[in-house]
C-alpha cells in the first residue's frame, strides 16, 4: 500500500517552492501507465506494533509511538537508520562513532559508552535479537517498518526500555516467489549492491525462505591531507539476513531468523580548526562492529485458553573503536611551539611541541535472551470474559570482555582489561479490561533480579545485585469511530552500577544508585475528514529520579587523559508532546510530517571541574535535548509512473554534554528523490543534505592543543555534506 504523510506543522517557503514545482503537471510528465496500490479512505492499512506482545494495532495502543513503514523507508530512499532517524519526534543520537550507535528519546538516553559495563537507556532490537547499545548494524534494505516506543517499557524489555525502544522488523517470508536486486552510485564514491529472494522451500508451501544481503561502501567525505587519502573515515558496511518459516502443523509455526553484519568503518572526523572536509590524523581510528545474531521463535496456537509463545535469540558481536587523540601529526605539532616550564612552573621559554595520542579498544560481546509467554484467547477471557491477559518469564545473559590500550608519547597510558557479566531474571504480567462503553483498562508489572560481575587488570572488582519492579496502568476511551484517547503511567528503570580506574579523590564515587522514572502521558489519536488526515498526539511528562548522569574531567596533570564516571542526580523533569501526521491529498500526492516539543530541567545537580571548581546545572537543560524537532514531506506518483519524494527534518540547538555548556546550532536539512517506477524495474536520482548544511551531531569543550597551553576550546563533529547519487531497481515474481 502506498503510504502517504502529511506535511505537518514546520515547512519553510523553499521546501514549498521545490514541492510545489515537484508537484506540477509539466515536472511529471506521462508516459506509460503503471499500476502502484493507491489508499482507499474507508479501507486504510492497519499498521500493527511489532514490539508489543499484542501485536496491537498502532492507532489503539495507549502510547507514543511512530512507526515508518517500508513504503515511507522506499519513498525516501532510506539506506540506513542514520536516513530516517531525524524524521522521529523528541529523538536525537551522539554522533561519537562512524553510525548512529547511542540514541536519546525524550532527552534520556547514553551519549557515549567507552567503558566496559554496558546497560542502554534506550533498547535497540532486530527482529526480536537484542542489540542495545549497538545500533550502529541497522541497514534499512528489505526493512519492513522502523517502531519507536517512546516512554518506560517496563512490561516489553525492562531495564534495557528506560527511556523507551527502538524495534526494527525486517520482511518475512512469502508464500509465493519473489526476487529483487538494486545498484546505487554517488559521489564519495558511494557503491550499493543489494538483493533479495523470497518464497516456498517445499510444494506444500509449509517451508517458506527470505534472504536479503546488502553490501555498502563510501570513502566517508573526509580528505586526510597527511597521508594524502580520501578513505581515512570510510564506510564498508555487509549486511545479510535469512529468515525461515516452517508451519509444523495447523497449531505450531516455527520461525528461525539469522544475521550477520559486518561493518568495518574508518573513524577520523574531528579536526583542530573544525574543518569538516580535511583531516591531519596520522593514525586515523577505527569504528568495526561484526555481529552475528540469531533468533528462534515458536508459536503454539493448540490450547483452547491460550496461546504460548517462546522466544529465543543469541547474538555474539566483535567491536573495535580506535582514535587519533591528537587529531594531528608529529609533524604538525614539530612546528608549533610549546611553553617550557621551571620548577617554579613560570614560563622559561619554548621548544617544538610533542604530541602524539592514540586510544583503542577491542570488545567480544554475547547477548543470550529466553523468553516464554502465554496470552489468552476469546475463550480463556477472565472476569466475566472482560479481561484478556499474558503472563511471562524472561532472561538475558550478557558478557562483555574489554582490551583497551592507549599511548602518550610513545608511552603506555591506559592499558585495562575488564570482564564484564550481567543476569536478568524477570517475571511480567498484563491485563486488559474492557469496561463497557468503549472504555479499556491496560495495567503490566514487572519483578525483575539483575547479578552482575565485573573484575579488571587494575584490581577493580565488583558484584552488585539488585531487584527492581516497572510497569504501567493506561486507560484508552474509543471516543467515536475516529477518535481514540488514552491517559497512561508508567514506571520504568535503570539498574545502578560502578565506576571502574577511578583516581584517590574520586573514590567516593565508585558506585551508584538505580534510576527511577515517571512516566505520566495522554494523547489523542484520530482520522479526519474520512480518512484523508490521520494524527496521533501524545503530551507527557517525565519524573526522573536520582537521574544517572555521565561525567567527565580532563585530568590538569595528564590533559590526554579523561576521567570517566556515572553519578545520581537529585532529580530531573522532562516534558512535552510529540505531533506525528500524514493527509493524503489525493491518491496521488500524500503529505507527512512531525513535530516534537521538549522540555528538560536538571533538579539539583553540582559538579566540580578539573580545577575543583564547583559547577551548578540545576536547571539547566539536559544534553542532546533539543526543544524542537521536526520533519516534513511530500510524495508524488504520477499514474504515468513518474515519482517524486521532498523531505526536511531538523532541530534546534543543544548541549552537546552535561560536563560543559558547549550548544550546538539550529539545522534544517532537505532531502529529495525523482524518479520513475514500473511494475519490474524503477529509476531514481537523489540528494541528500541538498543545501549542504554543516550541522553538529557531537561535540567537544576541553583542551587539547599544548601550544595554546591546553585551554578549553570548542571542537565538533559535522554530519554528512550534500551527497547527490542514482539507483536503479529491478523486481521480478
Amino acid at each position: 500500500m502506498f503510504t502517504k504523510k502529511s506535511i505537518g506543522l514546520h515547512q519553510t517557503p523553499i521546501a514549498l517552492a521545490v514541492i510545489t514545482a515537484l508537484s506540477s503537471p509539466v515536472a511529471m510528465a506521462k508516459t506509460a501507465d503503471v499500476e502502484r496500490v493507491t489508499p482507499e479512505y474507508e479501507k486504510m492499512e492497519v499498521i500493527v506494533v511489532n514490539a508489543d506482545f499484542s501485536n496491537i494495532s498502532l492507532d489503539k495502543m495507549p502510547s507514543s509511538v511512530t512507526v515508518i513503514d517500508a513504503q515511507q523507508l522506499e519513498d525516501e530512499g532510506a539506506q540506513h537508520f542514520e536516513d530516517v532517524l531525524n524524521s522521529i519526534a523528541n529523538f536525537n543520537w551522539s554522533g561519537g562513532s562512524s553510525r548512529p550507535k547511542y540514541f536519546q528519546i525524550r532527552g534520556v538516553g547514553e551519549q557515549e559508552q567507552y567503558q566496559g559495563a554496558p546497560n542502554s537507556s534506550v533498547g535497540f532490537v532486530v527482529d526480536d535479537i537484542d542489540l542495545s547499545g549497538l545500533g550502529m548494524v541497522s541497514s534499512m534494505y528489505d526493512m519492513q517498518q522502523v517502531e519507536v516506543l517512546r516512554g518506560p517499557q517496563g512490561t516489553q524489555y525492562g531495564a534495557n526500555a528506560l527511556a523507551g525502544l527502538i524495534y526494527l522488523k525486517s520482511n518475512d517470508p512469502t508464500e509465493s516467489f519473489e526476487h529483487g536486486a538494486k545498484v546505487s552510485l554517488g559521489d564519495d564514491n558511494l557503491r550499493t549492491l543489494s538483493g533479495f529472494s523470497s518464497g516456498p522451500l517445499n510444494d506444500s508451501g509449509k517451508l517458506l525462505y527470505r534472504v536479503s544481503l546488502e553490501q555498502h561502501n563510501q570513502n566517508g567525505y573526509r580528505d586526510n591531507l597527511y597521508l594524502n587519502r580520501d578513505d581515512t573515515n570510510e564506510r564498508d558496511e555487509l549486511t545479510a539476513r535469512a529468515k525461515f518459516r516452517w508451519y509444523a502443523t495447523d497449531d505450531l509455526q516455527v520461525d528461525l531468523t539469522l544475521l550477520h553484519a559486518n561493518f568495518d568503518n574508518g573513524y577520523d572526523v574531528w579536526t583542530l580548526d573544525n574543518n569538516r572536509s580535511n583531516t591531519l590524523t596520522d593514525q586515523p581510528g577505527i569504528d568495526a562492529q561484526k555481529t552475528t545474531g540469531v533468533g528462534v521463535k515458536f508459536i503454539f496456537t493448540g490450547m483452547q485458553a491460550f496461546d504460548f509463545t517462546s522466544l529465543t535469540s543469541f547474538a555474539q558481536t566483535d567491536h573495535h573503536y580506535a582514535y587519533d587523540g591528537d587529531w594531528a601529526n608529529s609533524d604538525y605539532w614539530a612546528s608549533k611551539a610549546c611553553s617550557v616550564y621551571d620548577d617554579a612552573g613560570a614560563v622559561s621559554g619554548t621548544e617544538p611541541c610533542v604530541y602524539d595520542y592514540t586510544w583503542d579498544k577491542k570488545g567480544d560481546r554475547k547477548t543470550l535472551t529466553q523468553e516464554f509467554r502465554l496470552s489468552s484467547k476469546d475463550a480463556g477471557r477472565i472476569l466475566a470474559g472482560s479481561t484478556d491477559w499474558l503472563l511471562g518469564v524472561y532472561a538475558m545473559n550478557l558478557k562483555e570482555d574489554n582490551d583497551l590500550y592507549s599511548e602518550y608519547n610513545t608511552w603506555p597510558d591506559e592499558v585495562l582489561q575488564s570482564n564484564y557479566e550481567a543476569t536478568n531474571y524477570a517475571v511480567f504480567g498484563q491485563l486488559d479490561s474492557h469496561l463497557g462503553d468503549d472504555y479499556l483498562l491496560s495495567t503490566g508489572l514487572r519483578f525483575e533480579r539483575r547479578d552482575s560481575d565485573y573484575s579488571d587488570s587494575n584490581k577493580d572488582n565488583f558484584a552488585p545485585s539488585e531487584d527492581m519492579w516497572g510497569g504501567h496502568i493506561a486507560l484508552s476511551k474509543a471516543i467515536n469511530a475516529n477518535h481514540n484517547a488514552y491517559a497512561r503511567v508508567a514506571r520504568g528503570y535503570k539498574a545502578g552500577g560502578f565506576n571502574m580506574t577511578l583516581p584517590a579523590e574520586l573514590s567516593d564515587k565508585k558506585q551508584f544508585d538505580t534510576e527511577i522514572l515517571y512516566n505520566y502521558e495522554v494523547g489523542l489519536k484520530s482520522s479526519w475528514f474520512d480518512g484523508e488526515v490521520d494524527s496521533t498526539l501524545a503530551l507527557f511528562y517525565m519524573d526522573r529520579q536520582d537521574q544517572q548522569v555521565a561525567a567527565s574531567l580532563q585530568d590538569p596533570d595528564s590533559p590526554q587523559r579523561f576521567i570517566l564516571f556515572t553519578e545520581n542526580a537529585g532529580s530531573s523533569s522532562n516534558y512535552g508532546a510529540e505531533l506525528d501526521a500524514k493527509w493524503y491529498l489525493t491518491e496521488n500526492i500524500e503529505f507527512y510530517g512531525s513535530f516534537g516539543w521538549l522540555e528538560t530541567e536538571y533538579g539539583q545537580y553540582q559538579y566540580s571541574d578539573k580545577y575543583g571548581s564547583t559547577i551548578d546545572l540545576s536547571g539547566r537543560d539536559l544534553a542532546h535535548s533539543p526543544k524542537f524537532t521536526y520533519s516534513a514531506g511530500m510524495t508524488y506518483v504520477a499514474d504515468s509512473g513518474w515519482f517524486a519524494n521532498v523531505n526536511a527534518s531538523g532541530k534546534s540547538q543543544f548541549y552537546y554534554s552535561d560536563s560543559n555548556e558547549s550548544q550546538s546550532e539550529a539545522y534544517t536539512i532537505y532531502n529529495a528523490r525523482l524518479g520513475y517506477e514500473t511494475p519490474t524495474w524503477s529509476a531514481y536520482l537523489w540528494g541528500r543534505n541538498l543545501f549542504d548544511e554543516q550541522y553538529g551531531v557531537r561535540g567537544f569543550y576541553f583542551g587539547n592543543e599544548p601550544d595554546q597551553d591546553w585551554a578549553d576550546k570548542q571542537y565538533i563533529r559535522y554530519g554528512d555534506p550534500r551527497q547527490m547519487g542514482v539507483t536503479l531497481e529491478v523486481k521480478f515474481m
